[in-house]
């Protein structure tokens, strides 16, 4: 069942999921957090105490780029830039849910378009693609950001997507790698190599390092090497060490979002659209396998380059841009601004000298259930309003 707030009227959405997802999920010990801008959700999965399969989602205007961990999810939409953080401690849970992620700081920094989006290992800084710009850039608190690194074929910083710039790659918890769909300076020019133009370009030198992609995203580096999404063939693979890209799976559909759990690599799938795509070697690969293209994730065993595990989204929801891993979190749960809660879920700093009396003392109690009214007296106090459900299909 996914859960959806009322006050915002939603088309139904179904999920379908392989025999053995759930069970993947729980051997994992994860959880799933992925974006649509197409339909403006942050949807989150897990599963949930009888051992089914738990969505949930939140509306943010256009979402699109994600980064997360198991406290904090990071978002961009249309013109913010969210972070949102856990708010519940270890052995308490809200309604049943056991991460509740709440959004508490946001930058506003126009519509720069931001793709994929991370964070920095050793100072915390939030870095991301703004593909209208056709730069990196980093969050600034006066301007609407502060561009760190562009491809040296572009000419200047002007609010024209030239290259389609859009994936970012971290290393050592540096930005180091990125891809584009086309190597242009003028308004536009990418769509005309969308075919074989795309490439990937290492920032530390410079120098473009792979060649021949059709639209690629997502690149992550992982296990040693640069895995990425040839989306306009519908490819996930990665970069040999002669800068050739190595398809591992084909997958039924528009690729954008990857992320990694043990050895396996989740994979988003999209519908094509309109003309960005359509003529691409893509539609000859759904062809030639007597298929059409769906919306969904699919789990990928890095080890045999086998799909063991599916979830197809039916509906509304056409289009993923990103996707990522909750590590330890079981069934995760976001605030919005749908509803009144965001209003009347009030918590506190348990780090406050004024509200230690107030935290539990009992450590032999390992769950703390917080729902409606109940348990004011302690850190976290909530009301819960109704919520509509839609269809969840597992065959």
């Amino acid at each position: 069942m996914i859960r959806q707030s009322t006050a915002k009227a939603a088309l139904p959405v179904e999920i379908l999921a392989s025999r053995h997802f759930i069970d993947w999920l729980q051997s994992q010990q994860i959880s799933l957090a992925f974006s649509t801008y197409q339909s403006s959700r942050l949807m989150l999965l897990g599963v949930n105490a009888h051992g089914q399969l738990s969505g949930f989602e939140r509306f943010f205007d256009r979402a699109m780029g994600l980064y997360a961990t198991p406290e904090r999810i990071y978002l961009s939409s249309r013109s913010q830039l969210w972070q949102l953080d856990n708010v519940l401690s270890v052995g308490q849970l809200y309604d049943g849910y056991d991460k509740l992620y709440i959004p508490r700081i946001a930058y506003t920094t126009g519509d720069l378009d931001i793709h994929d989006l991370a964070v920095e290992a050793d100072n915390e800084r939030i870095v991301f693609i703004s593909t209208i710009l056709n730069c990196l850039a980093t969050v600034s608190d006066r301007h609407s950001c502060i561009p760190l690194w562009k491809p040296k074929f572009i000419s200047s910083l002007v609010n024209e997507d030239r290259c389609h710039l859009n994936g970012l790659a971290m290393v050592a918890g540096k930005p180091r790698y990125v891809t584009l769909c086309g190597e242009s300076d003028v308004v536009d020019g990418w769509r005309d190599k969308r075919q074989g133009g795309g490439c990937i370009i290492d920032i530390q030198s410079d120098e473009v390092i792979a060649r021949g992609l059709s639209m690629p995203h997502a690149p992550r580096f992982y296990q040693g090497k640069l895995w990425l999404l040839n989306a306009g063939t519908g490819e996930f693979g990665y970069i040999d060490s002669g800068g050739v890209f190595q398809p591992v799976a084909f997958c039924p559909g528009f690729l954008r979002g990857l992320a990694f759990s043990g050895d396996y690599a989740i994979v988003g799938l999209s519908k094509p659209r309109d003309k960005t795509f359509s003529g691409l070697k893509l539609d000859e690969n759904l062809v030639n396998k007597k298929t059409e293209p769906r919306c969904g994730l699919m789990v990928i065993d890095l080890k045999t380059g086998q799909v063991v595990h599916w979830l197809r989204l039916e509906g509304e929801v056409t289009e993923l841009y990103d996707v990522q891993v909750l590590p330890g979190v079981r069934r995760p749960q976001a605030l919005g601004f749908q509803t009144e809660e965001i209003q009347q879920l009030i918590t506190l700093d348990p780090h406050s000298p004024l509200i230690a009396g107030n935290a539990p003392t009992d450590e032999s109690a390992p769950i703390q259930e917080f729902t409606n009214n109940a348990n004011r007296d302690n850190i976290i106090s909530a009301i819960t309003p109704q919520r509509s459900s839609m269809t969840l299909e597992r065959e």
